[in-house]
């Protein structure tokens, strides 16, 4: 058992390639469908997420793997092909999101906890039937005064654990996904005070649980300054900063770190990923899980139009390529005017 999934945690992080998260709730999503004006229904979600999955060169050569919604990953093709059929063909990994949202931490105002775990053995056997390999569950820490408080970061730490638990026992491998918020005004060192803490709580419940290490992900958020700080971290300094962080607190086990974008420009998403693997000297592989910073672009063109499908296609491959040579270490900014 140990062996699948350390196997699977390996080709989630295989060299020059990430993951795709396109996991967003029905809320999420309409979000993102409103602001294309396209009506959030489920064959244009399901018409979006196919394009995407059909985008051969981007996924047989970037995507390692598809964090999927509920509802996408029961989902069928125009054609009748399951969507998880299209993503395996791919030689891609299909995974899931099985947290039920943060919700209001009771007692502690301004601050959530990720809920979902009742009934959560049961529906981690259903999606291994369903073709998952791997999971999702995020928690979320937010920064502002007084928050977070050790409360909050315990119980989201605690949640992840018995989590990433779960999943093992059903043989799927858990992406553990702490993300301090760059909403604030915060400064990049009061985001790394507040990751440090955080990781070393979720590291710490991990083991309590029994969890293993070489068969497990870790989705962090990189350390920016909040988006209200007056002053921004440069790309060098939040590469720096990153790995600092990390060292002090990820055990050299796990075999890979993939990051959120965390509402980064798609830009500086890329920059960051590259600036930290061009310093290297980490034990574990950098890539990406990126939602928006992958999907932006594609939605922009696409714009709910059947016409407009290639050229989604052409910018979801652009934003793939940038990302998989970030996670080499090989980007350059003028690769980006270039496309």
């Amino acid at each position: 058992m140990t062996e699948t999934l350390e196997s699977i945690a390996q080709a989630m992080v295989a060299p020059g390639k990430g993951i795709l998260a396109a996991d967003e709730s029905s809320g999420t999503i309409k979000k993102r469908f409103d602001a294309i004006n396209v009506a959030s229904t489920e064959e244009n979600r399901r018409d979006y997420r196919e394009l995407l999955f059909r985008t051969d060169e981007a996924m047989q050569n970037y995507i390692s793997g598809v964090i999927l919604y509920d509802e996408t990953i029961r989902q069928k093709a125009k054609d009748g092909t399951p969507l998880v059929d299209l993503i395996k063909k791919a030689g891609s990994i299909p995974g899931i999101k099985v947290d039920a949202g943060a919700k209001p931490m009771a007692g502690f105002p301004g601050e959530t906890v990720t809920e979902g775990l009742d009934g959560l053995r049961e529906r981690l056997a259903e999606y291994y039937d369903l073709g998952a390999r791997f999971a999702k569950w995020r928690a979320v820490i937010d920064i502002a005064d007084g928050i977070p408080t050790n409360a909050c970061i315990e119980a989201n730490a605690e949640a992840l654990a018995r989590y990433a638990a779960l999943c093992q026992e059903a043989k799927i491998v858990p992406i553990v996904e702490p993300e301090v918020l760059m909403d604030g005004a915060h400064t990049a060192d009061r985001c790394f005070e507040v990751t440090e803490a955080t990781l070393r709580a979720v590291f710490n419940r991990l083991a309590l649980h029994n969890v293993n290490l070489e068969g497990t992900i870790l989705k962090p958020n990189m350390i920016v300054s909040g988006k209200k700080c007056p002053t921004q971290a440069g790309i060098e300094e939040v590469a720096e900063k990153t790995i600092a962080c990390f060292k002090r607190t990820v055990p050299a086990a796990i075999p890979g770190i993939v990051f959120l974008s965390g509402g980064q420009s798609d830009e500086d998403a890329t920059a960051h990923l590259d600036a930290m693997n061009k310093i290297g000297g980490f034990p574990w592989k950098m890539s990406f899980s990126y939602g928006r910073a992958l999907q932006a672009a594609p939605q922009k063109a696409w714009s709910g139009k059947a016409e407009n499908v290639p050229a989604a296609q052409k910018a979801f491959l652009h934003r793939a390529k940038m990302n998989g040579l970030a996670a080499l270490g090989k980007w350059e900014s003028g690769l980006e005017k270039a496309a």
